[in-house]
């Protein structure tokens, strides 16, 4: 499998540049998640460089960016995957949300969750960010993934149109 080009670095990113104005204090942060299945209805994770966990393809949004435009890059960087296709089907912004990252700043994530549709090109397994990508069978899936993401899928799998709002 190929790999994807670098990203930006968290110093340079929104986030980063946001946080070394704030210091510590919580900050709120718009994100994504995409989950994409294949047509055996394997779920895609990625293992994250950062944490050795499973997650979802998931990120933050720059600035001059739309959250679609978040979703494409965001696959794109952590795959090499192009989303051709997506519905919003839920949007997370409950408290419990909050968390603190492997940076060790803390946020109260907005995480906007798209099902993603359609997608082109090959998967790619190792990007500055993560070290494994593969698709898992929904009753198989790895044990170190957080819990959101399993709440993650179980909404994308009971979704029928209404949006959930947590």
């Amino acid at each position: 499998m190929k790999q994807a080009k670098a990203e930006l670095p968290y110093d340079e990113s929104y986030l980063g540049q946001l946080r070394q104005l704030v210091g510590q204090r919580k900050l709120i942060a718009v994100t994504v998640r995409a989950v994409i299945r294949d047509d055996q209805g394997r779920v895609l994770l990625i293992r994250r460089r950062d944490n050795d966990r499973w997650a979802m393809p998931a990120g933050s949004m720059e600035l001059d960016e739309s959250i679609e435009e978040t979703l494409r890059r965001e696959v794109r960087e952590e795959t090499g995957l192009t989303v051709t296709a997506a519905t919003l089907i839920a949007v997370y912004s409950h408290p419990r949300y909050s968390a603190i990252t492997t940076y060790g700043d803390p946020y109260q994530f907005i995480s906007f969750v798209f099902r993603v549709d359609g997608w082109a090109g090959e998967l790619v397994t190792n990007t500055d960010e993560t070290i494994d990508a593969r698709f898992f069978a929904p009753d198989d899936l790895p044990d170190n993934m957080p819990d959101l993401y399993r709440e993650t899928l179980t909404d994308a799998a009971q979704y029928n149109g209404t949006l959930f709002l947590k």
